[in-house]
């Protein structure tokens, strides 16, 4: 059986139809995050099926040690940039927490500030039946939607820390009505984050929506990971991480090498100087 590589799908714009494709066809997409245009420019020619500017922003780039102070207006400023970098993937914004749990209006228009400011083709809210109504509501304004059920990092003070979800029959059951619940409200797809694998395969197989696992297990539909934590950006990513690369420890050995030859004189050299 021949090994099927991410530029044997570069040909055409992926959409919400075409993600819905592949999950009959039973092809695994590619989601990794992003949050400016030159890594949004390499993923995309590298073939990653959808970008999703995360509120992991302020995690990963902010500093802060959760997601709920990043507001909408930095999120639509990533965005953007993001947008700019990608002609093939799909760009899904990440919705912030306070633009959407006030009610379905609020949502309503934090969504399509994402379309007309950011250019974003789809955005993400996180929660199950508690924000049914205004993914309904979202869906009908011409905005895709993605959800997102499971381990919800913006519930972190409710749920007491970042906890996988999903263990015993109540927890079990709560996040497969979650996932019901977001696709009957219209959702295109949903993210299922921090639950245990047999979980993800019995509700990837219950939806007809494509589900993306991180911390989900491999029989989800897509899969996604921060970039941060994938190459190795990050301090003590989580267990389910696997990194492709170190680049921090590059970083700081260009960092180290650069400033070793400044202070001896190395650099610039006349190579590297104007005549």
């Amino acid at each position: 059986m021949s090994t099927v590589t991410a530029s044997a799908h570069r040909e055409h714009r992926v959409t919400v139809r075409s993600l819905a494709q592949r999950k009959s066809r039973g092809e695994p997409f590619t989601m990794l995050t992003a949050y400016d245009f030159s890594f949004a420019r390499i993923f995309d020619a590298a073939g990653i099926d959808l970008l999703l500017v995360g509120d992991s922003v302020g995690n990963v780039v902010q500093g802060v040690e959760t997601t709920l102070p990043v507001t909408l207006d930095e999120l639509i400023y990533h965005t953007r940039m993001v947008v700019r970098g990608a002609r093939r993937s799909l760009v899904v914004a990440d919705m912030p927490f306070g633009s959407y749990q006030v009610g379905p209006e609020d949502a309503v228009r934090s969504a399509i500030r994402f379309v007309k400011e950011a250019g974003a083709q789809a955005v993400k809210l996180e929660g199950g039946s508690l924000v049914a109504e205004s993914i309904e509501r979202i869906v009908r304004a011409q905005v895709p939607v993605m959800g997102h059920v499971g381990l919800t990092p913006q519930s972190v003070n409710a749920m007491g820390g970042y906890r996988v979800q999903g263990r015993g029959d109540e927890g079990r059951a709560q996040v497969i009505e979650d996932a019901r619940a977001v696709q009957e409200a219209g959702a295109f797809a949903v993210v299922l984050e921090g639950i245990p694998a047999d979980l993800g395969r019995e509700i990837t197989a219950e939806l007809q929506i494509p589900t993306i696992g991180i911390g989900a297990g491999p029989a989800c539909d897509g899969q996604v990971l921060v970039m941060h934590d994938m190459l190795g950006l990050g301090d003590s990513p989580p267990s389910f991480v696997k990194q492709y690369a170190q680049l921090g420890e590059l970083a700081s050995d260009a960092a180290k090498a650069f400033a070793e030859e400044v202070v001896n004189r190395k650099f610039p050299d006349a190579m590297h100087s104007y005549r």
